[in-house]
């Protein structure tokens, strides 16, 4: 799910939304994680990218962990009630 974002400073407001920074290891890519309970999965999912004079946050549901290792394909959901009621969430903190 896309969300389009009006803020100053996108990390700031994620982790107001009770989101901790994640850096991949080999890539050095920073995204942002929400857990949904004291495991690590299920777990919402946020990257932020930059585009134009505002962000777009990509939001999804990470079900599970990677099964092989070196792949990042894992059981993410992209849509659906839970990803789009996070989304509604994440949209209501926004104050512009």
């Amino acid at each position: 799910m896309k969300i389009k974002l009006n803020v100053a400073d996108p990390e700031k407001f994620i982790r107001r939304c009770g989101y901790g920074r994640l850096e991949n290891r080999n890539t050095g890519q920073v995204s942002y994680v929400r857990r949904l309970t004291r495991l690590l999965y299920p777990r919402f999912h946020v990257y932020i990218e930059k585009q134009g004079d505002f962000y777009m946050l990509n939001l999804h549901l990470d079900q599970k962990q990677p099964i092989y290792k070196g792949v990042t394909a894992h059981s993410g959901e992209y849509d659906g009630k839970v990803v789009e009621e996070e989304g509604q969430r994440i949209l209501s903190s926004q104050v512009v």
